[in-house]
C-alpha cells in the first residue's frame, strides 16, 4: 500500500478564440481541455498536467495552447462543449473524466484523445483493451471505481461494530451502477448493510445527508464522481456537521479534513496523461499507447477529525497508512 512512483489555467466556459486563431496562425497546436465540473475542483491538476508538458517540451508561453471548457457539474452539456472543440480543430481533447471521454468519443473518431477516468475504460467501452486501446483514445484508468471493496474493508477494520454504511452516489454517472454493484458484492460476502444515497446536484447533496442522519447511518462512503470533488468541501462540512465517519477516494478530501481517502493520486495521474499528451503531440499513434494504471494506492487519515469524532484510529491503519494529518 505504500505509495510509490506511478509508471507505466485558468479559463472558465467562455474562452478567448482569437487565441485559437493565433495558435493556427503560428502552427502552434491546440489541446482542448474537457472539464466536468470546475477550475476550482481541478486546479492541482491542470497545474500537473501543464507541468508535464512543460517537461516534455510544450510550454504555453512558447508552443502549445490549452483552452477549457467546464461543464460546471451539469454532465448534460459536456456533448456540446466535446463538438465545440472539436469543431474548432483542437489538435488534442483533454478528457478529465469517464464522463468527458465518453462525450468526446461521440463527437470524434479522428481527433486523438487522451483521458484521465476512475472507472474500467473496456467495460465502459472506451478503449477496446488496456494494453492495445486502438482508435484514437488513451490515457490513464485511476481505478478509484474498483476500490469500493477495499474502502469498505478499511471502514470495517476502524468501525468493527458498523451497523449500515451509508453509499453516496451520482446516478448521472455512467459508472455508478458498476461501482455500486462492485461494493455491493463485498458487503454482502461480509454481511455488511447498506444504505445507498443518490445525489446529482448540490441540493441532493444535502438532503443525502439529511436522509443519511434520519435513517442512522453509522458511516459513509463517497462515491468517485467529478461533482463530489466540485463539491468536495461542502460534503467534507457536512460530514462534519453530522459527525458522520467518511472514507473518500482521493487524497484532497482528507487534506480538505474528511476521516479518510484511499485511492491512486490524482495529482500523478495527471502527470501522466500530460506526458502521453505531449508523446502525441509529438508523433506518436494514442492506439499504441497502452493504458495507463496505478501500481500502489495510498491511504490518507486525518487524525484531527479522527479526535473531533472521537474514534481511535488503530495502529493498525496507522502502519499502513501513507499520509498521517495530525
Amino acid at each position: 500500500m505504500r505509495r510509490r512512483e506511478f509508471i507505466g489555467l485558468a479559463g472558465g466556459a467562455a474562452v478567448a478564440w482569437p487565441l485559437r486563431v493565433l495558435a493556427q496562425q503560428q502552427h502552434v497546436p491546440v489541446i482542448g481541455f474537457l472539464g466536468a465540473t470546475a477550475l476550482d475542483a481541478y486546479r492541482p491538476l491542470v497545474t500537473s498536467l501543464r507541468k508535464a508538458l512543460a517537461e516534455n517540451g510544450f510550454d504555453e508561453s512558447r508552443n502549445v495552447t490549452i483552452e477549457y471548457r467546464w461543464a460546471e457539474g451539469h454532465y448534460d452539456r459536456l456533448p456540446a462543449l466535446a463538438a465545440e472543440l472539436a469543431t474548432a480543430g483542437v489538435a488534442i481533447i483533454f478528457a478529465s473524466s469517464l464522463p468527458c471521454a465518453l462525450a468526446a468519443k461521440k463527437v470524434t473518431s479522428t481527433i486523438p484523445i487522451v483521458f484521465v477516468m476512475g472507472a474500467d475504460p473496456v467495460k465502459l467501452g472506451v478503449v477496446a483493451s488496456l494494453s492495445r486501446p486502438g482508435a484514437n483514445v488513451t490515457g490513464v484508468y485511476q481505478y478509484f471505481g474498483a476500490l469500493g471493496g477495499k474502502r469498505l474493508e478499511i471502514v470495517r477494520e476502524l468501525l468493527p461494530s458498523l451497523a449500515v454504511l451509508a453509499i453516496l452516489s451520482n446516478p448521472k454517472n455512467p459508472n455508478a451502477e458498476d461501482h455500486l454493484t462492485d461494493i455491493q458484492t463485498a458487503a454482502r460476502t461480509i454481511g455488511q448493510q447498506l444504505d445507498v444515497l443518490h445525489a446529482s446536484s448540490e441540493n441532493e447533496i444535502d438532503t443525502a445527508f439529511t436522509n443519511l442522519v434520519r435513517n442512522r447511518d453509522g458511516a459513509l462512503l463517497v462515491a468517485d464522481d467529478p461533482l463530489f470533488s466540485l463539491r468536495r468541501d461542502e460534503i467534507v462540512s457536512l460530514a462534519a456537521r453530522y459527525a458522520i465517519p467518511t472514507i473518500y477516494y482521493a487524497r484532497e478530501f482528507a487534506v480538505a479534513g474528511g476521516l479518510l481517502s484511499y485511492g491512486s493520486s490524482s495529482v500523478d495521474n495527471f502527470y501522466q496523461a500530460g506526458r502521453y499528451t505531449a508523446r502525441i503531440l509529438n508523433g506518436e499513434n494514442p492506439s499504441d499507447l497502452p493504458v495507463l494504471q496505478p501500481t500502489s494506492f495510498e491511504l490518507v487519515i486525518n487524525l484531527k477529525t479522527a479526535r473531533a469524532l472521537n474514534i481511535s484510529v488503530p495502529q493498525t491503519l496507522r502502519t499502513f497508512a501513507d499520509e498521517v494529518i495530525e
